[in-house]
């Protein structure tokens, strides 16, 4: 835990709701996003028992499996849940826009829009992981064949799982990780993995504090866990009995319809309550103003999108079940780019996450004392414009001499540190020299340097680019990892689903 968001928790808890620990919304929030709450089956591996899905408070449509350790059931279950999401992924498949690359010799398209699904915690996230690996290899032919939905469903599932990974992505969100991203609340972070809990500390009831709202949650009896798993309790006095009774229903047709509507009345109230804390976590998220970068970070995941459905259209083999050693190695790279660009991004759209890099010395905020926009650097082949300004600052200044700084107001500027200086009274004066962002010419544009009076934010994160790295091709793959891998087709047509330990047919 940082130090800000341990001084947060601690004025949450003397103040009795949770504080914010952002001044902006650091996640894409769709228009119509799905909302997704699964329930599984305790004792079996990921066996689905129940799920609400949905893409509007008044539209939640209750699936469930009468008998979850029938996989036959499980599959229909799959294929209902198929009828809602595939629909409204491929909702999100429609106008297009045109994307220069390549330094604009070129041009692909893009969709204007990606699906955004919302579960309520990250164990949310590993159950639909869980069920695209157990799906989308399944034969829609030879024995035991399933609708091509399913494995259909199964690969999209599987997209967004990998979505999720990436830092900064929006396909796939956990509920409880984007409201802790912009909230801190007086008890743990596990603690916190708790929707109701952590909706109570956020927006507490009228007449109750974070904390006696979040106890109150804690009973399972007014607030059901938010899934997959469910209360042994509930298991143990209600569902198991149901599920017998319609295990003992047999080949009674009013018997069985009887024991359905039980089950269904049952997994109703447990899920509606969970239903409902997500579309108020969806109203509190909404309140708040994206941040600037965040539109950035949504062309990604339409970027990502868009590759996947061509790969999909185009006959493309499912995901691999293990990546090769190159694929992880890259995919490795790509995911620590992608955190390393996203921290950056959260710091310069916000200055509360600011402050955390403030405190460590890789950031300062002070007021420009001095200017001088005219400054030329004649000591070279030429001379080039190069101002400096002095700021003062309260803020402790760990950069050396020399280093790189940027502005979040002005990302296109580069200044140098060119002066350290003590001031007293806890101050200190930075001396900076600038470049870039200024005009081509000897005279800087108006506006391009910082005046006398300004208060501005200067750090050593860096927007640039950074170029990817190089990875030797699969087949050039050295034999100290793995070898080039023979057996991979095998590997992803295997015939037996390793959650399970069943055959697929």
């Amino acid at each position: 835990m940082s130090t800000l968001r341990a001084l947060a928790a601690a004025q949450a808890v003397a103040a009795g709701v949770a504080q914010p620990v952002a001044t902006v919304r650091h996640l894409h929030l769709s228009t119509r996003p799905l909302v997704l709450v699964p329930l599984a089956l305790a004792g079996e591996v990921n066996a689905p028992l129940a799920a609400i899905v949905g893409s509007a408070p008044g539209e939640g449509r209750l699936l469930i499996v009468p008998q979850p350790r029938n996989r036959d059931q499980r599959l229909a279950f799959v294929a209902e849940l198929a009828e809602v999401v595939l629909p409204y992924v491929q909702g999100h498949r429609t106008a297009t826009e045109a994307v220069s690359v390549d330094r604009g010799r070129d041009v692909r398209l893009r969709y204007l829009d990606a699906p955004q699904v919302l579960v309520p915690n990250p164990a949310g996230v590993t159950f639909l992981r869980l069920l695209g690996r157990a799906t989308r290899f399944r034969r829609v032919d030879g024995e035991h064949p399933v609708p091509p939905t399913v494995p259909l469903l199964g690969r999209w599932l599987t997209f967004l799982a990998e979505r999720a990974e990436h830092p900064g992505s929006s396909t796939l969100v956990a509920m409880t990780q984007a409201l802790t991203l912009h909230w801190a609340t007086g008890q743990s972070a596990v603690e916190d993995l708790h929707l109701p809990a952590l909706l109570g500390w956020i927006a507490p009831p009228a007449g109750l504090t974070g904390a006696e709202a979040a106890a109150r949650a804690e009973d399972p009896t007014i607030c059901p866990p938010a899934g997959p798993a469910t209360d042994p309790e509930f298991d143990n006095r209600l569902l198991a009995p149901a599920i017998e009774a319609y295990a003992a229903a047999g080949d009674d047709a009013g018997a069985r319809v009887e024991a359905y509507a039980e089950l269904e009345r049952l997994l109703r109230d447990q899920l509606t309550p969970t239903w409902e804390l997500m579309w108020r976590g969806v109203g509190l998220l909404r309140a708040l103003p994206p941040g600037a970068r965040v539109a950035s970070r949504w062309d990604g995941d339409r970027d990502a999108f868009t590759a996947h459905a061509e790969h999909v259209d185009g006959g493309g083999a499912p995901q691999p079940r293990r990546d090769g050693a190159v694929g992880a190695a890259a995919r490795l790279h790509r995911l620590e780019r992608a955190a390393t660009s996203y921290a950056v991004q959260r710091a310069y759209d916000d200055p509360l996450v600011m402050a955390e890099y403030r405190l460590t010395g890789e950031a300062f905020v002070g007021e420009v004392v001095l200017a001088d926009p005219t400054r030329v650097d004649d000591s070279g082949r030429r001379p080039v414009l190069r101002p400096r300004i002095q700021l003062l600052t309260t803020d402790a200044v760990l950069v050396p001499v020399g280093a790189s700084l940027f502005s979040p107001a002005r990302p296109g500027q580069k200044a140098r540190v060119v002066f350290v200086t003590p001031a007293g009274d806890g101050k200190t004066e930075v001396v900076l020299e600038l470049s870039g962002g200024m005009g081509r010419g000897l005279t800087a544009t108006p506006g391009s340097v910082p005046e006398v009076g300004q208060r501005l934010c200067y750090t050593s994160l860096s927007e640039a680019y950074v170029p990817g790295g190089t990875f030797p091709a699969v087949e050039e793959t050295p034999w100290t990892h793995g070898g080039p891998p023979a057996a991979a087709s095998a590997d992803h047509t295997s015939g037996r689903d390793e959650l399970s330990g069943e055959e697929w047919a």
